[in-house]
């Protein structure tokens, strides 16, 4: 990028040459313009697993299996819409899964 020597302004590419918009200065001769860019190299990106997004609330259950007084919970309908839902729960602790139909 080239400044014109009289305002300092920017010169822009003409018909065949380079000139300054604000005072009308023309430059002599051609200009070689270059663009740069640098590129910073980032770290990586962070991949969650699914296993690893356990956001249901935690309540107060006994696990079947390893006895745990902790369980993640959510509810499903899996029958008719006049019916029940069916409520799920997940051990925090061993990550069986376990369903209560009410």
């Amino acid at each position: 990028m080239e400044f014109c020597p009289k305002c300092g302004s920017v010169l822009e590419e003409k018909r065949k040459n380079f000139g300054c918009v604000r005072c009308g200065y023309i430059a002599k001769g051609k200009i070689k313009i270059e663009a740069k860019e640098d590129i910073k190299e980032t770290s990586g990106v962070g991949v969650v697993k699914e296993k690893d997004m356990d956001v249901f609330p935690v309540v107060s259950n006994n696990c079947p299996k390893c006895k745990s007084k902790e369980a993640y919970f959510w509810t499903s309908q899996t029958r008719s819409g006049d019916e029940a839902e069916t409520r799920f729960f997940k051990c925090t602790k061993c990550k069986y899964t376990w369903r209560e139909y009410k």
